[in-house]
């Protein structure tokens, strides 16, 4: 007797991209390097990057949903001298074309 799953793709492994803009005092408090290593110990890839335009910080990662959705969580409370006002996100389809976490100038 053969039996057939129909068992769905895991959702949480599932790769997406998040979009991020941290506004607050976010520059010069170490929150790049925050970021950027709180994204390697979730095994995201992607960057950040400080915006001089608004003072905010863009972040771009891809990875496994629920580690997304962790650094998330990670940037709206941000590292000791940082004060996170909000945070603008979004969730999209991801590009598969970044290796690595970079922080960028």
């Amino acid at each position: 007797m053969t039996q057939h799953s129909e068992e769905q793709p895991n959702q949480r492994l599932a790769r997406r991209r998040l979009c991020a803009r941290v506004h607050g005092r976010v520059h010069g408090v170490g929150f790049r390097q925050f970021v950027a290593d709180s994204a390697l110990r979730l095994g995201l890839v992607g960057f950040v990057r400080n915006d001089d335009s608004d003072g905010s910080v863009e972040v771009l990662a891809e990875g496994p949903a629920d580690a997304l959705t962790a650094l998330l969580q990670r940037l709206k409370g941000g590292p000791l001298l940082s004060r996170v006002e909000r945070v603008e996100s979004s969730m999209e389809s991801s590009s598969g074309t970044y290796a690595g976490f970079r922080i960028r100038q």
